[in-house]
Formats: structure tokens, C-alpha cells, sequence
């Protein structure tokens, strides 16, 4: 079953609705792929953190906001997070260090490689350490 993959454009539409008219046909055409033999249809972390930043600077969405929409569009059956559950846990989240320093731990963690920073929030996840 072939699979795609969508970048932060396709995602920011799909997260704000906006323009309207090519957001309907964006979800049309999503919609279309996701019928067809059940492919699916993934988003990258690096794409959720950039559309997380896109939807607070360009948007004026709050943190919470942000993480709520993301979170309803991963959940709504239409796509769904390359890295699975762990992203909704990590958008599920409040406490500190924030979503994008998760995604960071996230995406060295399936490379099975420790994150090292100098960050003492992030250095306590797991699979992360202080330099």
C-alpha cells in the first residue's frame, strides 16, 4: 500500500482552512488518495514544527491553540503523523521543554541516537542528555 507524505503548504491549509477555495480542494484531493486502497497519508515532525511556528507568527495562535489544531487535524482520520502516537503525546503535552524540542527527541530516537544538548528541559527526556 503506497503511502505519501505532505509538506508544511499542504498542512497549513489543511490546519487553517485558508484560502477557502484551495482548501477544498486540498481536502478533496486528500480525501480522494485516502480512499483510494486506504493509503496513507503522513506528516513529518519537521513539517508539524514548522506549521506549529507558522500557525503562532503568521496566525496569531496560541501555543495551546497551535498544539489543539495540529493535534485535531493528526487525529481526524484524514492524516496522521509519520512518527505515530509518540507525536500526540508530545502535542498532548503542556510542560516544558515545548512541542519542537519533543519532535527534536522524537525523530533522534528512531534513529536510536541520544540528543545531546545544553538545554537542561530538553535533557530530561528520554533519549536525551546534557552535554
Amino acid at each position: 500500500m503506497p503511502a505519501y507524505g505532505i509538506d508544511t503548504s499542504v498542512f497549513v491549509r489543511v490546519l487553517t482552512g485558508l484560502p477557502a477555495a484551495d482548501y477544498q480542494t486540498t481536502i478533496k484531493r486528500l480525501a480522494a488518495l485516502r480512499a483510494a486502497q486506504a493509503e496513507h497519508i503522513t506528516v513529518a515532525n519537521i513539517v508539524i514544527a514548522e506549521a506549529y511556528a507558522v500557525l503562532q507568527h503568521h496566525y496569531a495562535l496560541s501555543k495551546a491553540d497551535a498544539r489543539a489544531a495540529i493535534l485535531s487535524a493528526l487525529t481526524s482520520g484524514l492524516i496522521e503523523p509519520a512518527d505515530g502516537d509518540a507525536v500526540l503525546d508530545a502535542l498532548r503535552e503542556t510542560k516544558e521543554p515545548g512541542l519542537t524540542d519533543r519532535l527534536i527527541a522524537l525523530d533522534y530516537a528512531h534513529r536510536r541516537a541520544t540528543v545531546l544538548t545544553l538545554d537542561r528541559k530538553m535533557a530530561s527526556l528520554p533519549g536525551c542528555a546534557r552535554l
